[in-house]
């Protein structure tokens, strides 16, 4: 493990500062960078996630992925979390918060905004910085890809009734374009680019690994450049509106936090392999924010509410996820006794 690696904690805290105090003092250069964009998709950002991700999809043995059908279990189990766990209870805790707990400190409009806005990061699971988690806890990279694919064929076909049954709307626009150029950026190119690297790999008799380790440095740096634009672009909100961001992150961290320890508990009940079952908490637990941020901008506007919380779910996201993979990593002895891989596929048989 590398200086990187071993202090990634600490790279993102300095990010993060660095990306608030440049966001303020150099506010038209980072709005500048934000309007590179093309269907709510920022490029720079697209491209640094890209670094981040290309050298773990080079990690997939496509060969491998026919045998993850055979053990479907944490797919299963990615399913139920993300689709008939996670929105609802984001639904229900953002009700109890800014509808009871907080009701005093926010207007009626304003709550009923956030609460929208949380509901569209529940029913938004993530796409690409899935890829990145799941590499840190040593994931199993071909399951990995399954189980985000999983999500994203069925997100097209339930974020938006989802979304509007839990928002009591009946006129939801999914923005395709974000949701379908977004799935092509940090899915489909990344495997196609990754898989064709690895046959050349193969074909030259290349060290895999050893080619991998000369590129994790890149994908640390895609990372940190993605956390300091990140809070650059939402610099002043975060200095403008601390309050708004404190409450709404309150029920944010509750519910990652929460998902992530029913999803955990649960893979080891079902005795998962822990490469399997780390990335499967992930997975529930992280949120597709761009696409959440696209349909609360066109919804409610630029300014609403709902797009703050939408915001904030961004903002929270990193350096709540860092604590989760951190947590994955000290309880890989809990799955000890867990089957291996070739272990319980034969279970499964």
């Amino acid at each position: 493990m590398g200086i990187f690696e071993r202090y990634l904690s600490v790279w993102v805290g300095l990010s993060i500062a660095a990306g608030v105090l440049l966001g303020n003092l150099f506010p038209d250069v980072f709005t500048v960078i934000a309007k590179l964009e093309f269907a709510h998709v920022n490029l720079v950002i697209a491209v640094l996630i890209w670094v981040m991700i290309y050298p773990m999809m080079v990690q997939i043995d496509f060969a491998a992925i026919k045998d993850v059908g055979r053990k479907p279990k944490g797919i299963v189990l990615t399913l139920v979390i993300n689709w008939l766990i996670k929105p609802f209870s984001m639904a229900l805790l953002g009700w109890l918060f800014f509808k009871g707990i907080f009701a005093d400190m926010v207007d009626p409009q304003t709550a009923s905004e956030y609460i929208a806005g949380m509901i569209l990061l529940g029913v938004a699971p993530c796409t690409a910085m899935v890829f990145v988690w799941s590499q840190l806890t040593k994931g199993d990279a071909n399951y990995t890809l399954v189980q985000v694919s999983a999500n994203d064929i069925i997100m097209v076909f339930a974020f938006a009734p989802i979304a509007a049954l839990l928002l009591g709307l009946s006129d939801i626009t999914v923005p395709w374009n974000t949701l379908l150029l977004s799935v092509v950026l940090y899915v489909v190119l990344p495997v196609i680019a990754g898989a064709i690297t690895r046959r050349q790999l193969e074909q030259k008799n290349r060290d895999i690994q050893k080619w991998l380790g000369h590129l994790k440095p890149w994908s640390v740096i895609g990372l940190l450049g993605t956390v300091v634009l990140l809070f650059g672009f939402q610099a002043q909100t975060i200095i403008a509106k601390p309050q708004a961001i404190v409450l709404i992150a309150i029920p944010l961290l509750i519910q990652t936090y929460a998902i992530f320890l029913l999803t955990y508990l649960v893979a080891k009940k079902m005795r998962l392999p822990h490469n399997v079952a780390g990335p499967a908490s992930l997975i529930g637990t992280s949120n597709f924010f761009e696409l959440a941020v696209a349909v609360a901008i066109s919804l409610f506007g630029l300014h609403s509410g709902a797009a703050l919380a939408t915001v904030v779910g961004v903002l929270v996201e990193v350096p709540v996820m860092l604590s989760l993979v951190y947590m994955v990593n000290k309880t890989r002895h809990w799955f000890d006794e867990t089957p291996t891989s070739s272990a319980a596929l034969s279970e499964e048989k």
